[in-house]
Parts: C-alpha cells; sequence; structure tokens
C-alpha cells in the first residue's frame, strides 16, 4: 500500500468523505475498479485490488481491516487508487 491503514491527514478529502459518506466513497473506488457500486466497500474488492497490484497481504488481513476499521480500509484502497493514477 501507498499509505498506511491510518494515514488519514495524507488525504484529508478522501478521509472527510469516507466519514461522512461512506456509501459515496464506495462507489468512487467501484468506478475506478469498474466494479458494480455496492462493492466497493467489500473484502473481496480490497483482495482483488491487493492482488492486481501485487502488495503485500493476505485475505485475512483485508478481513481484519474491513471488519475492524471499514472507513480506513476504504480511504486507504482509494487513496491508492488515486496514486497509482497519478
Amino acid at each position: 500500500w501507498h499509505t498506511g491503514l491510518m494515514d488519514c491527514f495524507s488525504d484529508c478529502g478522501v478521509c472527510i468523505c469516507g466519514t461522512f459518506c461512506f456509501p459515496c466513497l464506495g462507489c468512487q473506488v467501484a468506478q475506478a475498479m469498474n466494479e458494480f457500486c455496492l462493492c466497493g466497500s467489500s473484502v473481496a474488492m480490497r483482495t482483488l485490488y491487493r492482488t492486481r497490484y501485487n502488495i503485500p497481504g493476505s485475505i485475512l488481513q483485508d478481513y481484519i481491516a474491513v471488519m475492524c476499521c471499514p472507513v480506513c480500509a476504504l480511504c486507504q484502497l482509494k487513496r491508492d487508487i488515486d496514486f497509482r493514477k497519478k
């Protein structure tokens, strides 16, 4: 990952969006990955992204991140997508 799970201050706009409009951020992530809107915040989406870009980790780590802190996990995914677009 380009940023850590709790690196909210590296992109405050993404974190504000994730905090106050979680479904909107999930749809943005899904759209960036050409997937269905409701899948953006799922463990499967995080795992797909991680394996696509050979990011170290496991499905268990993805599951724990999404279940323990879904907002942080989704924000991390969005920050990484934005970083790779540049």
